[in-house]
């Protein structure tokens, strides 16, 4: 059996029209639906119904070399018999995979030109062993090619009945569901008065995503979103979760909508016409940093604080010099689709920010970013820096700088961080300054004790007020630490659990407040 392979692969006939069917003899090829329709791939150019002259020597296809294992056979086909077109580029694409369609074709081109020289009794040319050989062949394999047609007949139906119900062609669906169960287990009272919310919760954030590509190179994103989780209140920003919704309600709303599309090879460009983040438009560099469904549980261990003067619609751009050297410029506006007064594109809060994010390996990755934010809230983790005291149009204008790292020690041991200091003006009255401290050190276990799995320690200091010179901002005058760690355990590839707890060491950066421990499970459901 395998003598007779051996020999169906080198015979001039059949062993190079095998060949020719490892891709089209026309350049107007058809693509298979799947290929045309997955946003991952890539189509290629195609010119449809422009054939090449008939070429007379296989050195006219420049991807055909002497050292390809079945050359003897194409250039067989091609100054033997004649039944050997390439493309307009001069290509012949021996690697590419076949429909069923060019298989005809290819065969039908082979054969017109084998009956043509019988016909015209050029029989020196096909040789009667050619023709007996093959109808040996065929009678001693029909039952090979018979099951072969029967399993290709029965993927045809089975991709046929996944292309009938799939959901769409160009857009995948996914989802998740974040169910939260938390409660301050420890500490009483904060800023005098006592801590009320002490009650275990149940919440729950729901998204349903739509990722839809129309080159396979550009993503155009929506995501619907309906969150009734609390955060704990403590009476100061200090220990907020990064999966928390804003106002407890179940209301379902369009969360984030982007298009995100190339500017070339090396360049990326992304619109975002709602909710957008300083983590859509650059890398954050921490490995904690899931947006609340995955990593950290607290808003401060999922990204540096300073990321958050920046949020709404806008634009981004990153573009990467080199697989170790990129640049990310971003611009979004919390107010663009307001007209009133102080509000607009540009006279509206804003944050424009610009990063450079460096990586010299695989294990390694730094950040240096940089954001002018205007009419933002304070970057702090205490009450003592709020606008309380302060007209409600107070406008400030900030100037934030990030250092973030990340390291992996090894394939299991990930040490990472940053550090982060805000410059706030005030823009009216008596345009004092404050400036505004963070930092943090993190140190990550990817895949311990199962694949999948993540564990995470974060220490640091939430935004501290070290010294401020605006009337109603005051400065923080002790210090606070955030003290965190989670265990995240896969249970199957669509369900992981997240124990963890927060502590809190004199909350609101004062040392009369309850030290505070926050504990939470997070289950999420993804599909």
């Amino acid at each position: 059996m395998r003598e007779l392979w051996k020999y169906l692969l080198v015979s001039p006939v059949f062993g190079g029209t095998l060949l020719f069917f490892s891709t089209s003899v026309y350049a107007g090829e058809i693509p298979t639906r799947s290929a045309t329709n997955n946003p991952e791939i890539k189509a290629e150019n195609l010119i449809k119904d422009q054939v090449m002259a008939q070429i007379t020597s296989v050195s006219q296809l420049s991807d055909v070399q002497p050292t390809d294992w079945a050359f003897q056979a194409l250039q067989s086909l091609v100054e033997r018999y004649g039944c050997i077109a390439g493309y307009p580029n001069s290509t012949y694409r021996g690697n590419r995979a076949l429909t069923r369609y060019e298989f005809a074709a290819g065969l039908n081109a082979c054969l017109d030109r084998v009956n043509e020289l019988i016909a015209t009794a050029t029989s020196d040319m096909v040789t009667q062993q050619d023709l007996a050989t093959l109808q040996r062949l065929q009678a001693e394999f029909s039952a090979e090619i018979a099951t072969l047609r029967g399993r290709v007949d029965s993927l045809e139906a089975r991709t046929s009945e996944l292309e009938a119900n799939q959901f769409s062609t160009t857009t995948k669906l996914q989802g998740e569901v974040v169910a939260v169960i938390s409660d301050v287990l420890r500490g009483s009272r904060v800023n005098g008065q006592n801590i009320t919310d002490r009650n275990t919760t149940l919440g729950a954030r729901t998204r349903i995503e739509f990722v839809t590509s129309f080159t396979g190179r550009d993503t155009l994103f929506t995501r619907i979103q309906a969150n009734n989780i609390f955060g704990p209140n403590l009476g100061t920003p200090e220990g907020s979760f990064a999966f928390a919704g804003e106002d407890g309600t179940t209301n379902a709303e369009i969360d984030a909508l982007f298009y995100e599309f190339p500017l070339g090879e090396k360049t990326q460009v992304i619109a975002i016409a709602n909710a957008g983040a300083a983590d859509d438009i650059t890398d954050t560099v921490n490995i904690f940093d899931g947006d609340g469904s995955t990593g950290a549980l607290s808003t401060f261990g999922t990204r540096n604080p300073i990321y958050k003067q920046m949020d709404g619609a806008g634009l981004g751009v990153t573009h990467q010099f080199s697989d170790s050297l990129g640049i990310s410029l971003g611009y979004l506006s919390g107010s663009a689709n307001d007209p009133s007064g102080q509000n607009g594109l540009f006279n509206g809060a804003y944050g424009a920010l610009a990063q450079l994010t460096i990586r010299p390996s695989d294990r390694i990755a730094l950040g240096l970013t940089y954001i002018n934010s205007y009419r933002q809230p304070l970057v702090s983790g205490s009450t003592n820096a709020t606008l309380e005291d302060l007209p409600a149009d107070t406008p400030f204008s900030s100037n934030s700088y990030g250092v973030q790292a990340s390291l992996g020690i090894s394939e299991k041991v990930v040490l990472g961080g940053w550090a982060g200091y805000t410059n706030s003006r005030s823009l009216t009255g008596d345009r004092g300054e404050a400036d505004i401290w963070n930092y943090a050190v993190t140190l990550g276990f990817p895949d311990l004790g199962k694949k999948g799995n993540l564990a995470g320690i974060i220490a640091g200091i939430e935004p501290q007020v070290r010294s401020s010179s605006i009337a109603g901002v005051n400065r923080d005058r002790d210090t606070s630490y955030h003290l965190e760690a989670f265990y995240q355990y896969r249970l199957t590839d669509n369900i992981t659990v997240t124990p963890g707890l927060i502590w809190l060491t004199s909350p609101n950066h004062d040392s009369d407040n309850d030290n505070v421990v926050i504990g939470a499970l997070r289950t999420r459901f993804n599909f």
